[in-house]
């Protein structure tokens, strides 16, 4: 099996990302920048991010490179662009051109706010039109991979639902975007409490989940066939928050007379306009790597699973 390389490993997605890469046979070594401790749970190498000869010599054995590492905070890339942009922009860049000196295929994960919100099920071929700084960052990303990269592709995701491979708990509360939802509403259901769910014209209000473990089985099924351009990992069903909310409580045997409906306080809101509708179509995708697009009811149910487990379960 092939040796990939995870960047952002001892994040959300990343983690799972390498747990499922690894329960699928591949050799996986996660990119940290500092030492990740005794329990982390795969082979590291501590590289300096700042530095192309550095990631060089640490994907020199690889075939592939799994990026998924960003500067992962929204209000600091408006405090300091210089930061956000090499956060995003310049890492990418960096991981692409030592990439290249080992024909080392890189995928990079990006996401549905590359889009305005005023489309519904876009296709990989439509054009980004960011409205917000984060989507700007990662639709720059995205060119400096389309075009720079000698082997890759670009994966949008949105909506991503799971559990936290590598700490005890989080994230697990509701946002202005669609990630995390499920589980921050299944923990209040849970334990008897109310939950309001945001409903708001200035919010991400629409988008097609998916569960973070189902992102690592494409990457895999990607880095295998050699595939390129812009892929979508999308859920099989476009759905409102409300909707969500109501899938979550049928699949998970909740009470929703609990839910109530209502705005996010403004403590919740961005500094920046959020897109409204993030759906996208992945059918394209989904034919290339030789699957289907998995319904909201089928993602829920892996989402129960994993949290019953504890382990990530890939539909793909």
């Amino acid at each position: 099996m092939a040796t990939i390389a995870v960047t952002g490993a001892t994040g959300f997605v990343g983690g799972t990302v390498a747990a499922v890469l690894a329960g699928k046979g591949h050799n996986v070594v996660a990119l940290v920048r500092r030492d990740a401790g005794p329990a982390f749970p795969w082979r590291t190498r501590r590289v300096d991010f700042d530095s192309v000869e550095s990631l060089g010599d640490a994907m020199a054995d690889c075939d592939a490179v799994a990026h998924l590492a960003i500067m992962n905070d929204f209000q600091g890339i408006y405090a300091d662009r210089r930061a956000g942009w090499d956060g995003f922009v310049g890492l990418t860049r960096r991981i692409v051109d030592a990439a290249n000196r080992s024909d080392t295929s890189v995928g990079y994960v990006s996401t549905d706010w590359v889009f305005d919100g005023t489309q519904h099920l876009v296709e990989e071929s439509e054009p980004p039109n960011p409205v917000n700084l984060y989507g700007f960052l990662k639709a720059a990303s995205e060119m400096v991979v389309l075009e720079r990269a000698k082997a890759g592709f670009v994966a949008r995701v949105g909506g991503v639902q799971g559990l936290h491979q590598t700490q005890a708990s989080g994230p697990r509360a509701q946002d202005v975007g669609f990630g995390y939802f499920v589980l921050s509403l299944v923990d209040a259901l849970k334990q008897g409490e109310r939950f309001t769910v945001w409903e708001d014209p200035q919010i991400n209000s629409v988008a097609t989940p998916v569960v973070s473990a189902e992102i690592g089985a494409l990457l895999g099924r990607a880095f295998d066939l050699g595939v390129g351009g812009v892929l979508h990992f999308a859920g099989g069903t476009p759905v409102t928050r409300r909707e969500l909310a109501m899938a979550t409580c049928e699949v998970f045997g909740l009470d929703r007379a609990l839910i109530d409906f209502g705005p996010p306080p403004d403590s919740a809101r961005l500094p920046a306009p959020v897109p409204f509708d993030t759906s996208m179509s992945g059918q394209m995708t989904m034919e290339l790597l030789g699957t289907r697009p998995h319904s909201i009811n089928e993602q829920l149910g892996a989402l129960k699973q994993e949290l019953e487990t504890k382990r990530p379960t890939p539909l793909s």
